[in-house]
């Protein structure tokens, strides 16, 4: 039996780390810290968060909880030891920072399976299987041996995306379908202004709240990925005489030519998801529902995920990447974490468990396997293989990444509810009939 080999101790590298250990197959896990530190981390323990300390809502009910739970199916170490260190934080599960680390990292130290080499990893190296776990700081010279490897055009640097909202939160009787600046399928969502409500809109949005910059990120943008509220502030008809232009698109209700509009693009084939075109932004999360609710038909809409403009190294995985997190060219080679385009520690976790689970068994000389669709990793895997268009934005778990059901009643609740039924039974099933951990 070969060994794992694995570069990257966070979220991600941990689960790869945990779960091929507990199937039985060695590990060899490279972290950086603490001889190199990142712009970001303060300390050398694995699984330090960075961020925000909070994992999301801890509800079964919700998107980030059906992912904790099917984890948690899985065998993961993350949320147990969350749950371990948690501290009052209302529905969300949060954590002492530094005491959940100490003990993610003491439990992999002693884990007579996992050989942990504190050194810096430069370049990919030959020893297969190997997963590549190094986050959205991944250093300098090992992304650019990613870049050589991958082609530069599929390794992003900076993440500009715009908010995602749940199709089924648009009012539709305030929005119209058509095409994009008169050109192929009327596929489209458009959210058409009145002169009174574009310049609400745009007041709003040139005093709206920004996230500060970090120190090691730079305020300087490609004219594509120019955060929406900056474009506001070069003058009031700035954004209607460019990205919210109403080129050729006539309010079938009216009849008439809007004053302005802001079109919605679907983000999955089975359109359950659309991003607000052209509006990546680094309004803080409260002020983009905020604004972004003035816009008609976006009145009480649901955000799946919200715009972001800052430094984010990730793959173009949906041309490079299997389901199985395999990269197409060498599928004794994975990568996972945010590095491919999952956004936010349990989706990173979790994206670390199945290419530990898939590597461990090219190790043990069985075929990769894929969690169902119906599941919420399944389909966080499906989103960032199959993604369709070309400018690839990451994402974190909702509801939109499902497939609804057949027959799905009208009520949006009922849907999810059937859902969730849904995912926990393909899981159990995937477990029992699949794996015997």
């Amino acid at each position: 039996m070969s060994r794992v080999t694995i570069i990257g101790g966070g979220f991600a590298g941990v689960e790869a780390a945990w779960m091929a250990a507990r199937m039985g197959v060695p590990v060899r896990l490279y972290e950086m810290r603490p001889h190199k530190m990142t712009p970001a981390h303060k300390t050398g323990w694995l699984a330090e968060l960075v961020c925000s300390n909070s994992f999301k809502s801890m509800l079964p009910t919700t998107p980030a909880g059906l992912l904790k739970w099917e984890m948690e199916q899985l065998g993961s170490i993350v949320i147990p030891t969350a749950r371990e260190f948690a501290v009052p934080a209302g529905e969300a599960l949060a954590v002492n920072r530094e005491p959940f680390a100490q003990a993610i990292t003491a439990r992999l130290e002693s884990h007579p399976l996992i050989e942990i080499i504190r050194e810096e990893v430069t370049d990919i190296p030959d020893d297969r299987p190997l997963i590549i776990a190094t986050g959205p700081l991944t250093s300098e010279p090992l992304a650019n041996a990613i870049a050589r490897l991958t082609g530069r055009q599929h390794l992003y640097f900076y993440d500009a995306v715009s908010p995602i909202v749940d199709a089924s939160s648009v009012n539709y009787e305030r929005v119209f379908f058509g095409s994009r600046r008169e050109k192929g399928d009327p596929a489209y969502i458009n959210c058409p202004f009145t002169q009174e409500e574009y310049e609400q809109f745009w007041q709003a949005l040139v005093s709206a709240e920004r996230v500060p910059l970090h120190d090691f990120e730079e305020p300087r943008f490609f004219e594509g990925c120019v955060p929406i509220e900056e474009l506001a502030e070069r003058g009031k008809d700035t954004l209607r005489f460019g990205p919210l232009k109403p080129v050729g698109l006539i309010d079938p209700r009216t009849g008439k030519r809007p004053y302005a509009v802001l079109q919605l693009r679907p983000e999955n084939n089975e359109r359950t998801l659309y991003s607000l075109v052209a509006c990546q932004t680094r309004l803080k999360w409260s002020e983009q529902r905020r604004v972004f609710r003035l816009v008609p038909g976006l009145e009480n809409a649901e955000f799946v995920r919200y715009g972001v403009v800052h430094r984010n190294t990730y793959l173009d995985s949906p041309r490079l990447l299997m389901p199985t997190l395999q990269f197409r060219e060498d599928t004794r080679l994975f990568f996972a974490g945010q590095l491919v385009g999952v956004e936010g520690y349990i989706e990173s976790a979790a994206s670390g468990m199945i290419a530990g689970l898939n590597a461990a068994r090219l190790a043990e000389g069985k075929p990769p396997l894929t969690p169902p669709r119906e599941t919420m990793i399944g389909s966080l895997l499906h989103y960032i293989a199959t993604y369709p268009h070309p400018d690839f934005p990451p994402m974190n778990a909702n509801w939109g990444l499902l497939p609804e059901p057949e027959g799905a009643p009208k009520d949006r609740e009922l849907r999810r509810q059937l859902k969730l039924q849904r995912a926990h039974k393909a899981l159990a099933e995937f477990i029992s009939r699949s794996l015997a951990l």
